[in-house]
C-alpha cells in the first residue's frame, strides 16, 4: 500500500502537561523495565496515579469495583453515567486496557479518566477490567482473565448491574495491547454459549499486533514519544512464552498458524488507526486479514494520530474517536434493535 501519508505529528504541538508526563513516564519506565525482563513495580507504584472508586457522580460519572477471583486480582471498574437523556436501556461496554501487557489498571489515573469519557459521551455502562499483568504472568492469562470477566458478568444477577444495563447489546474494546486481548476474547467466546450477553461489536483502538519482519511503519515511527520500538519488542518478549517469538499467534494473528478467521463467529469490529503510529501496518493488516475472511469490519484512520493519542483528551483525534465509536454503537445497536422486534 502507497504511502501518502503526512509525516509524524510533532511531539512538541502536544501539550506542555503532557510533553512532561511523556518524559517522565519514559525515564521511569526505562529505569523499571530490567534487561532480564522483570519489572521493578515498586518504582512504578510511586508514579503512578490511582484513582479509587466513587458512589458520588464525578464529571457525570459514577463508579464501583467488584471482585471476580481474588487470587489473580482479578476484578472491575463500572463506570455509569449519572444521568441519561432518555428512560431506555444502555449498552454494556467491556473495555481492557493498553500498556503493553506490562503497566496500568482501571483505576490507573488516564484509564479511569478515558473510561469515565466513554461511560458519558457514548452513553453507556463501562466494565473496565483488571487483567494480569506480565512478565510475572505471561501469556495466555489475560485472555484467561478477558473470558473468565465475561462469563462472571454473564453469570451475574442482573440486578448487580444498573436497571438501565442491556446486556443483549455487549460492546467489546480495547486499545493497544487491550485491543489485542479483546479481539483473543472475542475468538475465545465465539463458541461459548452465554445465557445474557450477547457481543455485537468490538471496538480495536491501535490494537498492538505484530510479526519478526520489521514493517516500514515500525521503522518510520520507531521513537514516538508514546512507544518506541525498543520497548514494543521488551513488551512482546515479556509477554509471549519462553522461547517464542513475535510470529507467536498471540501477535501474528494473521499468520499461517493463526485461527482461521472466516470459521470464527466475529461480530462486527471497528478499527481505530494511527497513521504516525508505528503499529500502523499491522493493524491495516487486521483490518485486510478481517475483510478477506469475510467479516463485517471498517477502519478509521487518523492520519497525524501517535499511539495512545486517546489519552490525550486535547486532541482533537480524541474526540473524532468518541464520536466514531458512538456511531458504530449505534448503527449496530440499532440493527439488534430491528432484530429483536
Amino acid at each position: 500500500m502507497a504511502d501518502d501519508h503526512p509525516p509524524l505529528q510533532n511531539p512538541q504541538k502536544l501539550p506542555l502537561k503532557y510533553r512532561l508526563l511523556l518524559r517522565l513516564r519514559s525515564f521511569v519506565s526505562h529505569k523499571a523495565l530490567r534487561p532480564n525482563m522483570t519489572v521493578n513495580r515498586s518504582l512504578i507504584s510511586l508514579f503512578e496515579s490511582k484513582v479509587s472508586s466513587s458512589s458520588t457522580p464525578r464529571d457525570g460519572v459514577f463508579t464501583c469495583d467488584t471482585v471476580i477471583d481474588p487470587s489473580r486480582n482479578l476484578w472491575f471498574r463500572l463506570f455509569v453515567p449519572s444521568s441519561t437523556p432518555h428512560d431506555l436501556p444502555i449498552p454494556l461496554l467491556v473495555y481492557f486496557h493498553g500498556g503493553g501487557f506490562v503497566f496500568f489498571s482501571p483505576d490507573s489515573l488516564p484509564f479511569d479518566i478515558l473510561c469515565r469519557k466513554l461511560a458519558r459521551e457514548l452513553q453507556a455502562v463501562v466494565v473496565s477490567v483488571n487483567y494480569r499483568l506480565s512478565p510475572e504472568h505471561r501469556y495466555p492469562s489475560q485472555y484467561e482473565d478477558g473470558f473468565d470477566a465475561l462469563k462472571f458478568i454473564d453469570d451475574l444477577d442482573s440486578s448487580a448491574f444498573p436497571e438501565k444495563s442491556d446486556f443483549s447489546r455487549c460492546f467489546i474494546a480495547g486499545d493497544s495491547a487491550g485491543g489485542n486481548i479483546a479481539h483473543h476474547v472475542i475468538v475465545r467466546s465465539s463458541d461459548y454459549n452465554f445465557k445474557k450477553v450477547k457481543i455485537r461489536g468490538l471496538i480495536a483502538i491501535q490494537p498492538f499486533f505484530g510479526g519478526e519482519e520489521r514493517t516500514e511503519s515500525e521503522i518510520r515511527f520507531g521513537e514516538t514519544p508514546t512507544l518506541n520500538l525498543e520497548r514494543a519488542d521488551w513488551y512482546w518478549k515479556a509477554f509471549l512464552p519462553d522461547g517464542a517469538n513475535r510470529n507467536h499467534v498471540a501477535a501474528h494473528v494473521f499468520g499461517e498458524k493463526g485461527v482461521k478467521i472466516s470459521g470464527v463467529k466475529l461480530p462486527a469490529t471497528l478499527v481505530i488507526v494511527g497513521g504516525s503510529d508505528q503499529l500502523r501496518d499491522w493493524d491495516r493488516k487486521y483490518y485486510e486479514w478481517l475483510k478477506k475472511g469475510g467479516k463485517e469490519v471498517e477502519m478509521v484512520e487518523y492520519a497525524n494520530a501517535i499511539h495512545g493519542f486517546y489519552a490525550i483528551p486535547e486532541l482533537p483525534e480524541t474526540s473524532l474517536l468518541i464520536e466514531e465509536a458512538k456511531n458504530f454503537i449505534g448503527r449496530i445497536g440499532s440493527s439488534v434493535n430491528d432484530e429483536l422486534k
